[in-house]
């Protein structure tokens, strides 16, 4: 389930690669979550799970649809117009990091640990060598890109801390409907205003990437992740931040003829080990596993 959610994941980079031939940024994000909205309400619907009627609630999902999902996906996918998919997957796996100090610095019972700030600090250095030296004498579109993919990993970490703060109390599947119905309502009137009404005329690949960014990258993800969630916690569940790049990278590089620098490859690795400092339970297991060896010899 773990691998099929990375998949799905991974593949909305490559939807959205396909559908930037013919469709702007912001209104790939109204198709995904436009085309979404039906198929989780239907599910909500089908399990019988009570639909809120407080305002603050749907406030809150308001809230939620922007940090979760508006700002993001419009942020990544503009990024993508300007970089590689594999990349832009790559910059998108400091989010788990950037949870990590954000939930440190406003939540109560999860503190600004250690091995969090030494686990953000190899992050940013992972990110720094993708990007190099060069950001600071030459800044041009693509480092504004790759800028852009990191505020909405930076989006998704503070959306992580709404979620826990106001919808705890809330149905998980309850809660990605609602939050998937705030972004729509957000992204209407913003597609409308500045790119227009959307174009139906639009090829099949198109149409088969924003179909499936929507019900496979949003629907069916939610469904696997609140299902992992339920059956596996949330450390386990952390460990897709490291299986998605290899997903988009794989498709982008058989699909869609991208290569990957050195520097990139380089840099994901860095993060990927800034992602195993935060998580602990690499090294954790490292260190009993040594004891053990020891007390047996």
């Amino acid at each position: 389930m773990l691998l099929s959610l990375a998949a799905v994941w991974g593949g909305s980079f490559f939807f959205a690669e396909v559908a930037l031939r013919e469709v702007p940024p912001m209104t790939i994000t109204l198709h995904r979550v436009f085309w979404a909205l039906p198929i989780l309400g239907l599910i909500v619907v089908l399990k019988g799970i009570p639909i809120p009627r407080s305002m603050k609630t749907w406030g809150a999902y308001l809230v939620m649809g922007g940090l979760n999902n508006a700002i993001p996906f419009s942020l990544i996918f503009w990024g993508q117009t300007q970089i590689d998919s594999g990349l832009a997957s790559i910059l998108n796996g400091t989010t788990a990091m950037f949870g990590a100090i954000v939930a440190g610095i406003v939540l109560v019972d999860e503190p600004l640990t250690l091995k969090k700030i030494v686990g953000a600090a190899l992050g940013v250095a992972g990110v720094t060598f993708i990007m190099g030296p060069g950001v600071l004498t030459d800044f041009n579109l693509s480092n504004l890109a790759q800028l852009a993919v990191l505020g909405g990993a930076l989006s998704y970490a503070f959306a992580s801390v709404w979620g826990k703060l106001k919808l705890a109390d809330q149905p998980p599947l309850m809660n990605a409907f609602g939050m998937v119905a705030g972004s729509t309502v957000l992204m209407l009137p913003i597609v409308f205003i500045f790119d227009g009404t959307p174009r139906l005329d639009l090829s099949a690949g198109v149409w088969g990437s924003l179909f499936g960014v929507a019900a496979l990258s949003t629907a069916l993800a939610y469904l696997l992740y609140f299902a992992i969630l339920a059956r596996a916690g949330a450390a386990n569940l952390m460990l897709v931040t490291l299986l998605i790049p290899p997903f988009a990278i794989g498709l982008g590089v058989l699909f869609l003829d991208e290569q990957l620098g050195a520097n990139a490859l380089i840099g994901f690795t860095v993060i990927a080990l800034g992602f195993a400092v935060t998580d602990g339970r690499l090294f954790e297991r490292l260190i009993l596993k040594s004891k053990a060896d020891a007390e047996m010899q």
